[in-house]
This record gives structure tokens, sequence and C-alpha cells, in this order.
């Protein structure tokens, strides 16, 4: 096979083992006569590359960062063209929407020590009530003690964020939808203020956002531990700019040229300065 085609720069050595063996096993049932044309073996190969494409694309959409390359191609050796091999059933869908979020609705991300993403679409509702916090099943552990510490923050600024009387006349129901199913827990304090703040003003985000960073109850920010794999998780699924806490400024040098190209950063010192620069932008 070598002698026709080499294999892109997106297959790693285990990627290019699968796919050898993958070709080598069809080329025996669909060719046992041992006879086959260049053309057919190409054929054969875009097969093994898809089905292996696939397998990362998978593991890509559960955040492994280490499985992000995934655009696999081929090269043709007497001609030096390079062909790209896609996945059919992708067909593009961006599981952070470019359309208009209704208020109370923004995407947020977190990183493990690992380089594992979690990718969570955050909801926050108002309704007449007392000013309670109410948390919808599976807000655990330290996303629920993150969205707790900015409730509190809340609470304490709420005269001087000018929703004193709306919050003590309400309850606000908090529900967070793990987009990548991976169940890895995640501090999105900075992203429930603003979903919070969006759901009094009644206005939305800014769409195609994603919002980074924890905050504490006397609303200090905490950075990430890393900006490159949230943010190319968050370029793989739609995102178009991101709330970026202002101490991870000097992180944005590590990202890559391709991701600074789609993602556009908006940093921030404060969560006041978070929401207004993203609530009602366009």
């Amino acid at each position: 096979m070598t002698v026709f085609f080499s294999m892109g720069a997106h297959l790693n050595a285990r990627d290019r083992k699968a796919v050898r063996k993958t070709v080598s096993g069809l080329v025996k049932i669909l060719f046992p006569h041992g006879e086959v044309t260049q053309e057919e073996l190409a054929e054969t190969l875009e097969l093994a590359l898809e089905g292996r494409r696939r397998v990362k694309e998978q593991l890509k959409k559960m955040g492994s960062f280490e499985y992000h390359q995934t655009s696999f191609s081929y090269t043709l050796q007497d001609t030096g063209e390079e062909r790209f091999v896609g996945v059919p059933e992708q067909g593009g869908r961006d599981l952070i929407s470019a359309d208009p979020l209704s208020p109370g609705t923004v995407y947020t991300a977190g990183v493990t020590s690992e380089g594992t993403v979690g990718l969570y679409r955050l909801e926050v509702s108002v309704s007449s009530g007392n000013g309670k916090l109410k948390m919808a099943g599976g807000i655990s552990g330290a996303m629920k003690e993150s969205v707790q510490r900015a409730f509190s923050y809340i609470q304490a600024k709420k005269v001087e964020l000018g929703i004193a009387r709306d919050l003590d006349s309400s309850d606000m129901h908090v529900e967070v939808i793990d987009l990548l199913g991976n169940r890895l827990e995640a501090e999105v304090g900075v992203a429930f203020f603003v979903a919070a703040y969006s759901a009094f003003r009644k206005a939305p985000v800014s769409p195609a956002l994603l919002v980074l960073g924890d905050m504490s109850v006397q609303g200090n920010i905490k950075p990430l531990r890393s900006l490159t794999e949230p943010l190319q998780v968050a370029k793989d699924n739609g995102a178009k700019r991101s709330l970026i806490p202002i101490e991870n400024k000097r992180n944005f040098l590590d990202v890559s040229a391709d991701i600074m190209e789609h993602v556009d950063p908006i940093f921030y010192g404060d969560p006041k300065t978070a929401a207004l620069k993203v609530i009602g932008a366009n």
C-alpha cells in the first residue's frame, strides 16, 4: 500500500497501524484472488480511514483532547494529490448553537488535570418565589458548590447589580445539560452568574458563545488550568467566541493559530464585566 499512498499528518502511529490492518482484512475478503488495482486499493483505504476516523470522532466528542486531530487524509505518491476522508453522519451538527438563545441560557466547559473536557448548556429560569435557588437533579459535587458560591455572590451584590427587588420575589431554577455525556465535574460559577443576570435582565447572551472560569463567594475569578483543550472542543462544536478570565490571557499564547482564527477571545476580570460584555451583544 505504501508504494501507492502515504497517510496524512493527523494519523498517529496507532491510527496508521489500525488502518493498515483494516485494509489488509478488506483486501483478503474483497479480492481473494490477490489481484487489486490502485483505484480499488484507494477505495479500500478510504473505507478503512473512514472507520478509524469514526472511532476518533466519538472519542473527541467525549472531550478527550488527545483525539482532536481527525482530519484524515492520504496522498497519492505518483501525483502528490492529497485526498481527505470525511464521516457522512457528522452532518455539521454543532452542539454550540449559532442561533440566538433564550435569556438565561449559556454554554460552558471545564477541563480536568488529564486534559479531558466537559461541555455543558446551563439554563436558568425565574419564577415567583422568595429568593431561593433550586437545582435540578444531576448537579452535584464541584459543579453544585460552584453554583452555590455564585448564588451567594449574587445575593450579596443584588443591590449593586440592580436586581434586588426581582431576586427577593423570585426563585431561580438551574439545570445543566451534559452535551458530551462524559459526566465530568466542572466549576461553572461564572457561567451561572452570566445566565442568572441574563434571565433577570430578560436579555440573551451573544450566540455561539462559550463562558469559561469560576468564581469565589466574594466574586474573585478563578482561571482555568488550561485553555487549549476547552477551546479546541468548543471550536469543534461550533463556538465563535469565548469569555475568558483575564488571568488566562498568558495561556492564550499556547492556543493554536487554527483555534485563534475561529474563536474570538473576550477577556474579563470580574463577574459583572463578564455579563455586560456578552448580554445583548451581537
